[in-house]
C-alpha cells in the first residue's frame, strides 16, 4: 500500500555546500540517503517531499559540517499482508516464481501457482500437469501476498500465492470472465 508519511532526521551539509541553497541542498543529501532505500516499518521510499521544518545546523567538533534535524513528508510503499498485486515474472526456479509488482520483488512458492501438481519444464516454465496451464518468465500476473518480512532491509522477503479465485495469469482470468459472461 502506498503511504505518506511525515519524516524526521538528520542531515550532514558539507562546509563545500555552505554557501549554496540549504533546503536545496538538504533536499538533494535526503533524495541522495532515502530514496529506493528500504526502511524498516517504511517499505521503500519512493519519493522525498515537502520540507516542513529545518533546525538550525550543529557543526561538531572534527568534521566540521553542519548537521541539521529536518521534518519532511516521504511517499512511501509498504507490502501488506492480504494485498492483491498485479506485476511479472521475472524468473523461476525449482522452488517457484520470482515477480516483480513495482516497489518490490516477491516469490510464489511452486505449491501456490496454481491449484494443478506443477513442474518446471526444461525450458524454466512452470506447468500444470491437469490443467495444462504454463508460466513463464514476462507473463503478467496478480497475486495475494501472504506474508511480509522487511527486517533485513538489504533482502525484504514477500511470498505470495495465486492459488485464489481472480488470481494468476492475465490469460487465465479472461477465461474466468469469459466463462461468467455467457
Amino acid at each position: 500500500m502506498y503511504y505518506k508519511s511525515v519524516v524526521e532526521g538528520v542531515v550532514r551539509v558539507d562546509p563545500s555546500q555552505f554557501n549554496k541553497n540549504l533546503k536545496k541542498v538538504i533536499t538533494d543529501e535526503l533524495r541522495k540517503n532515502y530514496e529506493n532505500q528500504v526502511i524498516d516499518q517504511l517499505g521503500r521510499i519512493i519519493a522525498i517531499q515537502d520540507i516542513k521544518n529545518i533546525e538550525d545546523g550543529i557543526i561538531i567538533h572534527g568534521d566540521g559540517a553542519a548537521f541539521h534535524n529536518v521534518t519532511f513528508n516521504v511517499v512511501h510503499y509498504l507490502p501488506e499482508t492480504n494485498e492483491i498485486v498485479e506485476g511479472e515474472i521475472k524468473d523461476i526456479a525449482k522452488f517457484g516464481a520470482f515477480i516483480d509488482f513495482g516497489p518490490f520483488e516477491g516469490m510464489i512458492h511452486i505449491s501456490q501457482t496454481m491449484d494443478d501438481f506443477v513442474s518446471v519444464s526444461k525450458e524454466g516454465t512452470l506447468l500444470g500437469k491437469d490443467s495444462k496451464k504454463v508460466l513463464k518468465i514476462k507473463d503478467k500476473v496478480r497475486a495475494r501476498i501472504i506474508a511480509v518480512s522487511i527486517k533485513n532491509t538489504n533482502s525484504p522477503k514477500i511470498g505470495m500465492t495465486m492459488r485464489q479465485p481472480y488470481l494468476g495469469k492475465s490469460e487465465w482470468l479472461e477465461e474466468i470472465r469469459k466463462v461468467e459472461s455467457n
